[in-house]
């Protein structure tokens, strides 16, 4: 039988490099790993994806680099090519897996249901090969966790990531990608209608390629945060850390200018609680005991766990009816704060600053294309989502070397549709992220000749 071409054409202008090319054949293909020549006569390595195989026909992927337009002319199966994604020691003990996929050194943990920083699942090690800096080296921070609405004070600040372990299946694992899915259950909170909750997170990586694909799924859900109604939205954090001092990401820019408002005045309302509580609280458990003594020194230089954990009802350090009444006055506050007529809303054009605002924490509005980056040395993240978030939540705080990008408006306020596909590129491209952004947005098209 002639084997079957496959045109691939790029939309858009420039060149895509080791970019995920899907594409089927009408029969079905013997082996796991297949070559392929292209129109400039490069050989590249297909691998079969087995996850929803469909009888008389076969799904491959490869990683293309191209300009314009190119072919693909299946050439035979091969057993043992040269390169791919490789795995590598792991570093934590709750690892999963370390990837070296030829641009990311990433780690992805299953997490230890612990209440801390570091017993986050997700990654918890991320950098780029080619610049060898972990953009979190203490392991104590994750990037892929999602919160809300389960992290809320509503809910009595359920953390997925630190209060979960999740199960990950291996759906797809080839030279040319791997593909994890989480499973877990969200711990039950203050609020019935989100008790039980189950979740699952697909991430996909291609070797090569300078971004990586996830998507988050959580059990149906409606319930009320922040005074509005929220139906099956949530909030996705990736975390970055530098030490004390410093910052991974100083700019924060949204495609299309900058809609935000600045500073924090629930986490402030928060910090102030925690004060009052420890003073006031008559609180008998020996959680309460311990967090009180752990709880000294300067807050916006501390790991923010501490503080927040004091009111998490999984913690147990208050009884439940205090964490209600005690964040309920929080909330409340908190509102009033947020809407007051002297915090205004900006519109920036060019890149905005955050650590040069009140609490070093700004407020964006609707966005499909985000972008964090450093202004010195180019170290550039940018994010596209299927469909936009309603709000984000950046925070770039040089006194604890924490910098966040979170899908949430105000008072922990989820805004990003469940089942949103999130494309995540890094790498040293400050100059021209908007670029990359329409990339991560725009695929090739792919037709079978």
């Amino acid at each position: 039988m002639t084997p079957p071409v496959v045109h691939v054409r790029d939309p858009l202008p420039g060149r895509r490099e080791h970019e995920p090319v899907v594409f089927t054949v009408p029969r079905e293909l013997d082996g796991d790993l297949w070559t392929a020549r292209t129109a400039d006569g490069e050989d590249v390595v297909c691998q079969v994806l087995r996850a929803d195989a469909v009888a008389g026909e076969t799904r491959l992927v490869a990683a293309l680099s191209f300009a314009g337009e190119t072919t693909l002319t299946l050439t035979g199966p091969v057993t043992d090519p040269e390169g791919g994604i490789t795995e590598l020691p792991a570093r934590e003990a709750d690892a999963f897996v370390r990837l070296d996929t030829g641009v990311f050194d990433l780690e992805m943990c299953v997490g230890t249901a612990q209440g801390t920083g570091a017993s986050k699942w997700g990654l918890r090690h991320f950098a780029a090969t080619a610049e060898g800096v972990d953009l979190l080296p203490s392991g104590d921070n994750a990037i892929g966790g999602f919160y809300g609405p389960f992290f809320t004070p509503e809910n009595g600040l359920i953390n997925p990531p630190e209060h979960t372990v999740v199960e990950i299946e291996v759906v797809e694992r080839g030279p040319v990608q791997h593909h994890y899915r989480m499973h877990g259950t969200v711990p039950d909170g203050l609020l019935p209608e989100l008790r039980g909750k189950r979740f699952t997170v697909d991430w996909v990586f291609t070797h090569g390629c300078p971004s990586f694909t996830r998507v988050y799924r959580v059990d149906h859900f409606r319930t009320v945060i922040n005074g509005r109604s929220v139906t099956d939205k949530i909030t996705v954090g990736d975390e970055f850390e530098s030490g004390q001092g410093s910052v991974v990401f100083d700019r924060f820019a949204a495609l299309g200018g900058t809609r935000y408002r600045s500073g924090d005045p629930y986490a402030g309302q928060l910090a102030e609680m925690v004060a009052e509580t420890l003073a006031t609280s008559t609180a008998g458990s020996e959680t309460f005991a311990r967090f009180r003594d752990a709880l000294t020194g300067d807050i916006e230089a501390a790991h923010w766990d501490l503080y927040w954990r004091l009111f998490c009802s999984w913690e147990g350090a208050l009884p439940e009816a205090e964490i209600r009444e005690r964040l309920g006055r929080v909330r409340a506050a908190s509102h009033v704060l947020a809407d007051l007529p002297e915090r205004h809303w900006q519109l920036d054009t060019e890149p905005v600053d955050v650590s040069a605002v009140a609490h070093e924490t700004v407020f964006a509005g609707p966005a499909a294309k985000t972008v964090e980056y450093h202004s010195e040395t180019g170290r550039t993240m940018v994010w596209w989502t299927s469909a936009p978030s309603g709000a984000f939540q950046i925070v770039q705080r040089p006194q604890s070397g924490w910098v966040n990008w979170g899908t949430n408006g105000e008072n922990e306020c989820p805004e990003l549709p469940v089942g949103v596909v999130i494309k995540t590129a890094y790498g040293m491209f400050s100059d021209r992220w908007a670029e990359v952004a329409d990339r991560l947005e725009t695929s090739p098209v792919v037709s079978l000749r």
